[in-house]
């Protein structure tokens, strides 16, 4: 299914004239090596542009003829290469494997080219006969550039003020030299567009997934007998990539689809070590900002947030809009794929499909799972996905990320609308215990998988907003008392250094029944150094509580009982930090 989506995505830019032809790819090129028509190096033209916005140079992106997957052996691409291969010099310290480079790319050009009268393919011929490696370091042309050259910097040919990639003659030999090999390869049935034609024997490299291969990683390979299946010997080179039959066309479209997607930083979002792409079914880029604002807690330049907040709810209702002339449409499908690094190979952490109406229905109702209320230092909205993961991470830590299956499973709940993976909510409370904290996000996590998941058995009285002054559900009031009791001993004694709180706080939600009666007497003598109206109030809210439990504590609370408890007692500290009520009082 992956394989079919992203090929339909290529189809979709296809139409819109957004993507290379089959036997073309993108490549990032700094310099072109002018020739003139004797093969005589006259100039090194620089090609790298500053982007908009930013300070920093970059390779400019060129089409060229599809490169080939590098391996550790020698394999020379046609008219797009580094130095080693169009120049026979480089700085890795092995000249005679460089030499066998150059030699490489002489006889492909030589092989392909000889047969084409173009004026261009003649001068790159000549370059190849005439042009001497060794003499490389002190030719005129090559001084002032040769540092950054021999860095890896791709190189294209520049004959007569045209690349040579943009010479027709050159294409149509390029094309008849990939219809030869495709004649060479086995044929079957493809597993992706069900017709029969040449199988690919390798997929393309995907480029650009932080921490795979910088030469490019495969979605789809097979290099081991392990993974021979119904007869496809994995010995035999011509039926490699026959355990898993996708044609070389498909392959050429799914791979560039996939590395359109992720070379598109504006559209490609980072959950701990998943790189995170997402497309609608028609290619329009609108619903990718929608999504990555709505969902991901990207920015948009082409949509504000309250266009954004208004698409989202009318989408999510399943009604049409149009933003800047654009119309989305609720039922049109949607696609979001995560991928990992995993040696030289990708790993699919998940792939969701769904219309986008649905997918942002399913995103609005999480967020509504995870409203409660704020402190008023919180000034932002909703709490964004990279923010919730951020939540089960131990802030001293070197690596700030989240774990890498949990953050998966909580993509997928949130965007499928099912259940949250139940490493959440351990994740959450093992943060709470060590930090003796329950942050905003933590108790919004809380709530909100106690109202998704529902095998907790968590009433639903206490997975407010706010505070419910009303529940008698043990482990929330136990929560609220002990939030009282603290804030008793602040009032108590001004100015203390630690608090019940970073002595009794986990014990106390942990094991009630030994902690809660010690924590009742210590509260007795420090309701005697309080005086007047603040010893009253305290006195009926905590004989309130008290009143409310109608057991005898338990000696051990549930990790369910125990987030409830946490919930207890934020609602009770969050209730205290009101600001004025409406007769002017101040809440104590």
């Amino acid at each position: 299914m992956i394989l079919q989506a992203l090929c339909g995505y290529y189809d979709a830019l296809a139409r819109r004239g957004q993507v290379t032809p089959p036997g073309w790819s993108v490549a990032k090129v700094s310099f072109a090596l002018n020739i003139d028509e004797q093969g005589e190096l006259r100039e090194v033209i620089p090609l790298k542009i500053t982007p908009e916005g930013s300070k920093k140079e970059v390779p400019q992106s060129l089409q060229v003829p599809e490169q080939v997957k590098k391996t550790s052996g020698v394999s020379a691409n046609f008219l797009c290469e580094n130095s080693a291969y169009f120049l026979g010099v480089d700085n890795k310290g092995k000249p005679d494997r460089t030499l066998q480079c150059f030699e490489a790319a002489k006889e492909l050009h030589q092989s392909l080219l000889a047969p084409v009268d173009s004026p261009a393919a003649r001068s790159i011929l000549a370059f190849f006969d005439g042009w001497r490696p060794e003499e490389a370091a002190e030719h005129p042309a090559l001084r002032l550039c040769l540092d950054e050259i021999l860095k890896g910097a791709n190189l294209v040919f520049s004959v007569n003020g045209l690349y040579a990639q943009e010479d027709p003659a050159i294409q149509a030999a390029w094309r008849d030299h990939r219809a030869a090999q495709s004649a060479d390869a086995a044929s079957g049935r493809c597993l992706v567009t069900g017709e029969l034609g040449p199988i690919a024997r390798l997929h393309p490299a995907i480029k650009g997934v932080r921490d795979a291969q910088s030469t490019g990683a495969s979605l789809v390979s097979f290099n081991a007998s392990a993974f021979e299946s119904y007869g496809h010997e994995m010995a035999d080179e011509t039926g490699q990539g026959l355990n898993s039959p996708v044609s070389e066309e498909a392959a050429f479209r799914y791979g560039a689809a996939l590395n359109r997607l992720i070379a598109d930083r504006s559209h490609l979002q980072y959950i701990g070590d998943t790189a995170v792409v997402y497309w609608a079914e028609d290619a329009e880029p609108l619903y990718q900002d929608v999504f990555s604002c709505a969902t991901l807690g990207g920015t948009s330049e082409v949509i504000t947030d309250l266009d954004l907040q208004d698409a989202v709810k009318k989408l999510a209702r399943g009604d049409p809009v149009d933003v800047n002339g654009v119309p989305l449409h609720p039922d049109n499908r949607f696609y979001v794929l995560g991928l990992a690094p995993n040696a030289a190979r990708l790993s699919v952490r998940f792939f969701l499909r769904d219309t986008f109406g649905q997918m942002l229905a399913n995103v609005q109702a999480h967020y509504d799972r995870l409203s409660i209320v704020r402190p008023a230092y919180e000034t932002n909205g909703a709490l964004p996905l990279w923010r919730l993961l951020g939540e089960t991470v131990n802030p001293n830590s070197r690596d700030k990320k989240a774990s890498p299956p949990m953050a998966g499973a909580v993509v997928r709940a949130i965007l499928s609308g099912g259940p949250y993976p139940v490493s959440l909510l351990e994740q959450t409370m093992l943060r709470i215990r060590a930090e003796q904290n329950v942050t905003y996000g933590r108790a919004a996590i809380l709530k909100a998988v106690f109202l998704k998941n529902r095998e907790f058995n968590v009433p639903e009285e206490v997975l407010r907003v706010e505070l419910n002054d009303q529940s008698n559900h043990l482990p929330y009031v136990l929560g609220r008392l002990f939030a009282v009791l603290e804030r008793v001993q602040s009032a108590a004694n001004p100015g203390l250094n630690a608090t019940i709180k970073d002595k009794y706080f986990n014990s106390a939600c942990a094991t009630p029944a030994t902690i809660f009666p010690l924590l009742t007497k210590l509260s007795q003598s420090h309701l005697r150094k309080l005086e007047g109206g603040l010893k009253t109030y305290y006195e009926k809210l905590i004989g309130d509580l008290e009143n409310r439990i109608h057991e005898t504590l338990p000696v051990r609370l549930s990790l369910a009982d125990q987030g409830t408890f946490h919930l207890g007692y934020y609602h009770q500290v969050q209730k205290f930090y009101e600001k004025k009520d409406k007769g002017g009082n101040e809440n104590v």
